[in-house]
């Protein structure tokens, strides 16, 4: 049965609403994002895949408001852009099978309610609200049943794709490894390529911006393998991340050199055999978390540099409690003022070590310790500890 039009006063109403959905405030897109990602923890403890969903979100949100823009309360085709097929494709390489319903409903609910907020302030005619409502329910429901299909579609197709060649048996059995799964070590190397004896350190390097220069991060990876001296093992975890392990530890400074502007780099432990690999890859996957929840500015981390802030951050909300308590007024001071004080006392509190690592004079630093008792809520020798860690947590805060 086909649907009657809408009067013409209520495409007038849908259009004036859709105007609205076009030019979103960036606080609706930010509580689309919330929502959408509150519901589904392990997308948004995955700091690519969390950015995908929330430039999906805001794809489908302008997409559905353009066509109503257009043509009010007229169909709308479904989103095969590209921010939604790229869902479909980061989900598929890792590893997941199909895309949970959630999302998108959460994401529809939250949608729903800003567009009756939107109405409501649009008119008060109550034939009118009803006539718009029921459209637009109707619009939306069938706009993101549409969508849905058109990615569970290109879930297959990227599905076919990922499961031919070489790749395939890398990644599987680095699923298994990492798994603990009882597969033979002799096994395992040979389809890998990779040495398991000895030691290893596993790092994640990625990009946020998956649309940039991808080479970059093959280059990084082998980077990581000691500049090339080095065979590492590589693995695409999607498109725009790489799993990387190579043997013994890296050289961070050469590799902070070789990585691309765009390219994001999380190190995990050294440890032996094929638990110290596995371990470093997890270690590796918190570093890369922590790095996202707080939205470091750091391009580089090393999991033993952030073990500590990566377990007090994990409450963010308690951890801004820490810092802010502990701090006081030093938390607003200079960088200069706060780098200085987080160095001496990773320098356990030694003047002479911490100037020379400030490249800077013994009379400088003390005068800046000086004025950072000033601002502190209890002295800084009888609380160095707890001091040290709260500035460590505003260093890699973004």
């Amino acid at each position: 049965m086909t649907e009657k039009p809408p009067s013409p006063q209520v495409r007038d109403l849908i259009r004036q609403c859709a105007q609205v959905v076009v030019n979103a405030r960036p606080e609706w897109l930010d509580e689309l994002d919330q929502a959408v990602l509150g519901a589904n923890p392990a997308i948004a403890s995955d700091p690519e895949l969390a950015a995908a969903i929330s430039r999906s979100n805001r794809s489908n949100l302008l997409f559905w408001g353009a066509a109503n823009v257009h043509d009010p309360g007229a169909p709308v085709p479904p989103n095969i852009t590209s921010e939604p097929i790229a869902v479909a494709r980061e989900l598929v390489r890792r590893g997941v099978d199909s895309y949970s319903l959630d999302a998108y409903r959460v994401g529809e609910g939250v949608a729903w309610r800003r567009l009756m907020d939107i109405a409501f302030e649009l008119t008060s005619d109550p034939a009118d609200l009803h006539e718009m409502l029921n459209v637009c329910s109707r619009s939306v429901s069938e706009f993101i049943e549409a969508t849905l299909g058109a990615i569970a579609a290109q879930i297959e197709l990227e599905r076919d794709e990922l499961t031919r060649g070489s790749h395939a048996e890398r990644r599987e059995t680095v699923a298994l490894l990492l798994d603990g799964a009882p597969i033979p070590r002799q096994r395992a190397e040979s389809r890998l390529g990779y040495g398991l004896g000895g030691t290893h350190t596993a790092a994640v390097i990625w990009t946020d911006n998956p649309n940039g220069d991808l080479s970059q991060l093959d280059q990084a990876a082998e980077a990581f393998g000691r500049g090339g001296r080095v065979r590492p093992l590589t693995v695409s975890a999607s498109t725009a991340t790489r799993w990387v392990w190579a043997p013994g530890a890296p050289d961070v400074t050469a590799l902070a050199s070789a990585a691309g502007s765009e390219v994001r780099i999380a190190i995990g432990s050294t440890g032996a055999g094929v638990d110290g690999f596995r371990r470093s890859h997890f270690d590796a996957l918190t570093t890369q978390q922590m790095m996202a929840r707080l939205r470091s500015p750091q391009q580089i981390a090393e999991y033993t540099d952030i073990e500590l802030v990566a377990l007090l951050t994990a409450d963010a909300d308690r951890a801004a409690v820490f810092v802010k308590r502990v701090l006081g007024d030093l938390e607003t001071a200079s960088p200069e003022l706060r780098s200085a004080v987080r160095i001496f006392v990773r320098e356990q509190c030694n003047v002479s070590r911490a100037a020379g690592k400030l490249f800077t004079h013994r009379n400088t630093l003390l005068r800046r310790l000086a004025r950072a008792d000033e601002l502190l809520p209890r002295p800084l020798a009888d609380n160095s500890v707890e001091v040290g860690v709260a500035l460590d947590v505003l260093h890699w805060r973004g």
